[in-house]
């Protein structure tokens, strides 16, 4: 009696088997955050609604409704309301922003406009005008923060 091979061999295929390895095919697509960039040349009137990053160079007037994080360079200018998850402002703002869970005014920034944030950092040199409401949820008080830069003096 012969003993039978440890391993079999399967007969080739007649057309080449595409090449997946075992990883690719049980891992799913892993739902990747993208950013959308409206360039510094550029000026769009409309509206922004979906979910994802959106990155402002240029100028955009109209509303902006994204779940994602919106960030306005500077030189940039929104003018219209806002509502992301996080706001970075380098830029420009006219308009208000609500139900943020945090923003942030950098040293070139400019919120002409009310805020509704649970974060809020403003940096030496930002500018705003308008009301400010953060820390607040619609129940309780909730633990946040305002985190204010320091000018140097001349």
């Amino acid at each position: 009696m012969t003993p039978e091979p440890a391993l079999k061999r399967e007969p080739d295929p007649p057309h080449p088997a595409p090449s997946f390895s075992q990883d690719t095919i049980r891992r799913s697509p892993a739902r990747e955050t993208r950013e959308s960039v409206i360039a510094s040349d550029i000026t769009i009137e409309g509206k922004i609604d979906g979910a994802g990053h959106v990155r402002l160079a240029g100028r955009f007037k109209g509303d902006v409704n994204i779940q994602g994080d919106l960030t306005i360079d500077a030189g940039a200018k929104l003018t219209g309301s806002v509502r992301a998850n996080s706001v970075v402002i380098g830029g420009e703002v006219e308009g208000n922003i609500d139900s943020a869970a945090r923003v942030e005014l950098l040293e070139s920034g400019v919120l002409n406009g009310d805020l509704k944030a649970g974060l809020l950092t403003v940096a030496a040199g930002s500018r705003m005008r308008g009301r400010a409401e953060f820390g607040w949820n619609d129940e309780h008080p909730v633990k946040s923060s305002l985190t204010l830069g320091t000018s140097q003096a001349s």
